[in-house]
């Protein structure tokens, strides 16, 4: 028997239709695209507003997201999340990128604080184990109460020995926080007054 569509030259579609197959993306790929720009915008609902409202993107995008965060209730903010979504979709490629590096950025300075607070963990552990770490700390901050600090790693030893709430190992670590910031503070501080000298310089 005759394949009908083999009596015409046909093969039951048009090159037209073939073409316009490969320049569209497939079904899968397109599915991946919208799930990856769903999780885009759950990033920017999660994020602090202060920081989404810092990230270029069209005003209704931002709107839909700020709205989002606003919302507790658990089934307005799935329906909200996924006009998020539906907004999402609406962006071209450059705004896109132009998000996910404001949002690469912020991964890049999360890092840099989870490594900060574990250099200050490991610093009190550091006081907790060895008494020499305590000199070298007063020879740093010298304005520091010596008496106030021995009393605070005696007391945080305590809580450990005698698994107590960890108070004053706490408190320790809200001092050496303080220490930091104000080291970080002058720093910039520093930085600020060599470039004013240099501009003074160059006038």
């Amino acid at each position: 028997m005759v394949n009908p569509n083999r009596s015409t030259g046909g093969v039951g579609f048009s090159s037209a239709e073939f073409e316009d197959e490969y320049e569209r993306p497939s079904k899968s790929e397109a599915k991946r695209q919208s799930n990856a720009l769903q999780k885009l915008g759950e990033a920017l609902v999660e994020a602090p507003r202060d920081r989404v409202k810092k990230v270029p993107m069209p005003e209704d995008v931002l709107e839909a997201i700020l709205e989002c965060q606003k919302i507790t209730n658990h089934e307005g903010r799935r329906r909200q999340m996924q006009f998020v979504g539906k907004k999402m979709r609406t962006l071209d490629e450059t705004e896109v990128a132009a998000i996910q590096k404001a949002i690469d950025s912020w991964k890049g300075a999360s890092k840099a604080e989870t490594s900060a607070m574990h250099a200050l963990e490991r610093r009190r552990e550091k006081l907790l184990t060895d008494d020499n770490a305590l000199t070298s700390l007063l020879s740093d901050h010298p304005e520091l109460d010596v008496q106030h600090l021995r009393t605070l790693i005696r007391n945080a030893r305590k809580e450990q020995a005698e698994n107590k709430p960890p108070k004053a190992y706490r408190e320790i670590f809200q001092i050496l926080k303080q220490l930091d910031a104000d080291k970080r503070k002058a720093a910039g501080a520093d930085d600020t007054e060599a470039d004013a000298d240099s501009e003074a310089d160059d006038e």
